[in-house]
């Protein structure tokens, strides 16, 4: 199945029979069988004709509209999930801390398992690429700092299953976050000119990578969690306030590492993306931009990273399955626990 990124300003999709056409000024850009296509992303100044939007959502194709510099913005929603039940029982669990704790204490214990696993694992691919001489320096570029946050966040991971509210246990995952992003710095350049996760604006080529890697990230879930029918503002782990996708947020957690990025971190570390594919803005509001070329990397390198293979106990026979389906099993895990059909939630681990 295809994921379509429209990002050409100006241009059109439209439905030609069985095919959904992109052009721009009366020029067929590229155009796509609708029995292939699985998601649409509208970034920007695109327009999608009347005829193309009822034929998308007739055949439950999904449409996401980003910003032009990757912001989220929404999907186009049909007449929404008919789980009621669902949702009734969202509602009724969620707001209990007492049931919420324990499943953000998974999701917290499995997302600094694979920040570290990430952390270990870039370390020793650097490491080799270098001894291969492809004239990488050594990282990390300061051993002690990078072992004493692997260690910091060890204790976070040990210390957080003994919170008895959320807001402990939200500040164990938040000093894990600082030790990780400390040693993050010691394994790029100087240039990139990363000190901390900054993220509203990114004031630095690597944040403005990060920041457009889990926008990506946030579309898909999003996608994943309206689909299975689950409201995406009532989470269990972040804040529920006004405007903020809670639950959304919530079950991205687990993925920042093992998706957006690790995809960050091998771009940059091939030396694809550098600091001078970004360029400053002079906007306050978002200072560093990624270029258009920059863009289409990272959307390849996205589309190529949510095609990974890899193991889902919930995958049916011999268990392997992509990345993006993973994404969504854990959705319906999440729902099958909400259902009483499970015990508890179990993230998924890099191993």
């Amino acid at each position: 199945m295809t994921s379509i990124y429209v990002k050409e300003q100006g241009a059109m999709v439209r439905r030609d029979g069985d095919r959904l056409v992109i052009s721009k000024d009366g020029e067929v850009l590229d155009e796509f069988p609708l029995v292939n296509v699985e998601q649409v992303t509208l970034m920007g100044n695109v327009q999608l004709t009347t005829q193309a939007a009822a034929t998308l959502l007739a055949r439950d194709i999904d449409v996401v509209y980003l910003s032009s510099y990757g912001k989220f913005r929404g999907r186009l929603v049909g007449s929404g999930s008919k789980q009621v039940r669902l949702r009734q029982r969202q509602m009724q669990l969620l707001s209990r801390e007492a049931y919420a704790l324990p499943l953000a204490k998974a999701v917290v214990d499995g997302k600094i398992h694979n920040q570290r696993a990430l952390l270990q694992r870039q370390t020793r691919r650097v490491r080799s690429l270098a001894e291969r001489g492809r004239g990488l320096a050594a990282v990390p570029a300061d051993p002690r700092l990078f072992n004493r946050a692997l260690a910091g966040m060890m204790k976070m991971k040990q210390a957080a299953p003994a919170a008895v509210r959320l807001d402990s246990l939200r500040g164990f995952e938040g000093k894990a976050a600082a030790y990780y992003f400390a040693a993050v710095r010691t394994l790029l350049e100087p240039g990139w000119g990363f000190q901390r996760r900054q993220y509203y604006p990114p004031p630095d080529p690597f944040n403005a990578l990060l920041s457009f890697s889990y926008t990506l990230l946030l579309k898909d879930m999003t996608t994943a969690v309206q689909q299975v029918g689950l409201d995406p503002y009532l989470g269990f782990f972040h804040e529920v306030v006004y405007g903020r996708p809670s639950l959304v947020l919530d079950l991205m957690e687990e993925w920042r590492p093992l998706l957006a990025d690790a995809m960050a971190l091998e771009l940059v570390n091939r030396g694809a993306l550098r600091p001078g594919d970004f360029h400053k803005t002079g906007n306050p509001n978002r200072p560093v931009e990624l270029g258009e070329q920059g863009v289409s990397l990272v959307l390849k390198a996205y589309g190529s990273r949510l095609e990974t293979r890899l193991y889902h106990a919930m995958a049916g026979p011999g268990g392997e399955t992509s990345l993006l389906q993973a994404m969504r099993l854990q959705v319906r895990q999440l729902a099958q626990v909400l259902q009483g059909k499970r015990a508890a939630y179990e993230p998924l681990k890099a191993r």
